[in-house]
């Protein structure tokens, strides 16, 4: 009896071991596989991404503009607007290149690809392409645990917003990106999303492409309620480019806004804090105009 009873003991130790050492030995896997991982990003916003995956020790390099978080303006620079720098890329050999479709030119994209390298590819044009996004690069960086609850947390913030405003009558603004040309969105371009969330209309939102140049008159007739800056202009040079105009517009000081760009424009979670301040100031101002 005793006999059966020890082999049966060490049967169970064993048996409790198997699953401990199988543990183990995906954890080390895990860990070997992002040892070797090499990440090279080509946009700010995948960069953020990587950093909110907790991924940037596997960060070779990025892009220009790549500033946030600070730190990871130290990296080396692979991507301009003038194109990729191949040379460096290659040198590097990443094991994933992350690049932005409508960012980065059609052509270099190609030619990772004839290269051999491993290309992921965000193309964003909706608040839920974002989280498809962080869902996807969760996947690829072995961050799936994370990447769920990053996307499930935007979406709800997404949601809350949406409840926020939905009932109010759409605003019209003027959301323009630079002054002079003065340039605005048309139809499909970005931020149309963000301003329907908010309970707002861009005043062009017929206009026949999605970044067009307008002519101030155009924006007298149209009067929109609220103008909204969304550039690094100062305050001071945005309030001096439109004070003449005021007046003929029916407007006052405090109904230009500014929005910052870097939080609007980066397809990140980060985007929602930027959102959410442009769509209380348009409330301010749209019930100052009562």
């Amino acid at each position: 009896m005793k006999s059966l009873f020890s082999k049966l003991r060490s049967l169970a130790c064993v048996l409790y071991i198997l699953p401990m050492t199988s543990a183990h030995a995906l954890e080390d896997a895990r860990k070997s596989n992002e040892a070797s991982l090499r990440i090279i990003s080509l946009s700010p916003h995948l960069t953020e991404l990587v950093y909110a995956l907790e991924s940037q020790e596997q960060l070779v390099a990025v892009s220009d503009y790549s500033d946030y978080p600070e730190q990871a303006s130290q990296l080396p620079s692979v991507a301009s607007f003038q194109g990729l720098d191949f040379e460096t890329i290659v040198r590097l050999q990443p094991s994933i290149i992350l690049a932005w479709q409508g960012g980065n030119k059609p052509q270099d994209l190609a030619r990772l690809t004839s290269l051999g390298f491993k290309v992921f590819y965000s193309h964003p044009k909706s608040l839920s392409d974002i989280s498809a996004d962080i869902r996807s690069l969760g996947k690829v960086l072995s961050r799936v645990k994370l990447s769920e609850q990053l996307a499930n947390n935007f979406d709800k913030r997404v949601k809350v917003i949406r409840q926020q405003y939905e009932m109010k009558s759409k605003v019209p603004v003027l959301y323009y990106l630079w002054p002079k040309p003065l340039m605005t969105i048309g139809p499909s371009a970005w931020g149309n999303e963000l301003l329907n969330l908010c309970g707002a209309r861009g005043i062009f939102d017929d206009a026949i492409n999605d970044y067009p140049e307008v002519p101030i008159e155009s924006v007298i007739k149209r009067k929109p309620n609220v103008i909204i800056a969304v550039n690094k202009e100062s305050r001071q040079q945005i309030v001096n480019f439109w004070e003449p105009w005021l007046p003929l517009l029916e407007r006052k000081k405090h109904h230009i806004i500014q929005a910052n760009p870097d939080l609007l424009h980066r397809f990140t979670p980060r985007l929602l804090d930027g959102l959410s301040s442009l769509c209380e100031q348009i409330d301010i101002s749209t019930r100052n105009n009562k």
